[in-house]
């Protein structure tokens, strides 16, 4: 499917869809806890419904009503099961060693870029803990036999801080106590800060500390019992980006549903746009009352300043940063990427070639984006790589263009925001969706 969109700014009220992290991790907890929760307003999405077949598949029973899931936590583990991760890297990477842990014999399969993904911390980590992962031809599928045993783990922590998520979900349901170390800088810390919230709201505890080299260690207590909990999940600020980026190009959007005190990494974007000069909104420039103060909506009467941002931490704001640093007052550098190469797309090449077809001036570096400031975008098609990000990107890019701009794999968005094309209308967005 493609979308062409005639050029208007975006003006209205639209409410965040659920964080996606956070849904994964409540999902996972509760299927992992005795009893029944209550997990509410959660958005549905491809990801999503992928992790909710994976614990369905393991022995939970969930069940949905609009936005709420009731979920029945697993009783008796499943002896095997085949887990059909779809294209979730988050689905994949937390539910491996949840398997393991339960003693369930898995096939793991993948669709799109998925199967390109690195698993290869697992393979080793686990092999040394009980756990044996088979892979024939390729990198997907593969069989999983054995049960986890806690212990000592050792993960870098420059390929994917999910694999710390994925054992800091299972390690508490070992007999053994567990310590997870890093051998280099997490990155995407945040996510594992996401994680631990989550799992002290169902009863379990993790014990942080810092080793000699300011690298996290993660101490986990073996034996633990998950407690059922009724939880709400938070907005999404990864998919609320898209809009505080529109609102600094000028649009004016107020945008709910979000968590000021929330721990996501992607609320970095508010410091960001603060950073860049779009700060004074309605006498609003207190760290306090950014969140408000980003909500409110305000033409840009000037350029905006240029950033220099390393985004080891918040990858996925990577699409939408390049679109913003276009119209910044210089140079703008994106750093610490090179993680992007294995998304959905390769998002670095994605983004700067879905850009340079529309005026765009942005180089690939092996780590790094650089972004030259211009003054429109042309009209044009982009490629939209099947990447969510790189077509909602898109779709904020044309509120700056001279000219009908064409996405391509417009349905990709149902990935994490499959309501984005209704919310982007209701803004006043000038998109027609058509078959291709």
């Amino acid at each position: 499917m493609k979308v062409k969109i005639k050029p208007s700014k975006l003006i209205g009220r639209v409410s965040a869809p659920s964080s996606k992290s956070f849904s994964h991790r409540m999902l996972i907890a509760a299927a992992l806890a005795g009893g029944v929760s209550e997990i509410s307003n959660i958005s549905a999405s491809e990801d999503i419904d992928a992790t909710v077949a994976a614990l369905n598949a393991l022995g939970a029973k969930i069940f949905r009503e609009g936005t709420d899931y009731t979920v029945i936590g697993i009783k008796s583990p499943s002896a095997s099961a085949v887990i059909d991760c779809r294209e979730s890297g988050s689905t994949l990477r937390f539910i491996i060693p949840i398997a393991a842990a339960l003693g369930c014999s898995c096939e793991f399969r993948g669709s799109g870029k998925l199967p390109e993904r690195p698993i290869t911390p697992y393979i080793r980590e686990l092999g040394k803990n009980g756990t044996v992962i088979t892979r024939t031809d390729g990198v997907m599928p593969f069989t999983m036999n054995g049960k986890l045993r806690g212990g000592e783990y050792v993960l870098e922590g420059d390929v994917s801080s999910q694999f710390i998520t994925g054992l800091l979900f299972a390690l508490p349901l070992c007999s053994e106590n567990s310590v997870i170390r890093l051998a280099s800088r997490l990155e995407s810390k945040p996510y594992a800060d996401m994680t631990i919230a989550a799992l002290a709201r169902f009863g379990i505890s993790i014990d942080e500390s810092e080793d000699g080299d300011g690298l996290p260690v993660y101490r986990i207590r073996g034996g633990q019992k998950y407690r059922s909990a009724d939880v709400s999940v938070e907005g999404d600020y990864s998919q609320a980006a898209f809009y505080f980026a529109a609102n600094a190009l000028g649009s004016e959007i107020k945008i709910d549903n979000l968590n000021e005190d929330s721990v996501q990494g992607d609320k970095k974007i508010l410091e960001i746009v603060r950073n860049m000069g779009y700060n004074k909104l309605n006498g609003h420039e207190s760290s306090a009352n950014a969140a408000n103060a980003a909500n409110v909506a305000s033409a840009v009467t000037e350029k905006l300043s240029a950033f220099s941002v390393d985004v080891s931490d918040i990858p996925d704001l990577v699409p939408i940063l390049t679109v913003l640093g276009c119209f910044a007052d210089g140079v703008c550098r994106i750093t610490g990427a090179k993680r992007l190469k294995i998304k959905e797309s390769n998002r670095l090449e994605a983004i700067a070639a879905a850009l340079g077809n529309i005026g765009g001036k942005v180089t690939v570096h092996d780590d790094s984006l650089e972004i030259e400031p211009i003054d429109r975008f042309r009209g044009g098609t982009i490629d939209g790589c099947n990447d969510h990000r790189i077509v909602m990107a898109s779709a904020i890019a044309s509120t700056m263009a001279d000219g009908v701009i064409t996405i391509t794999d417009a349905e990709a968005v149902a990935k994490s925001y499959p309501d984005f094309w209704r919310d982007f209308e209701s803004l006043g967005g000038n998109a027609e969706l058509e078959r291709n």
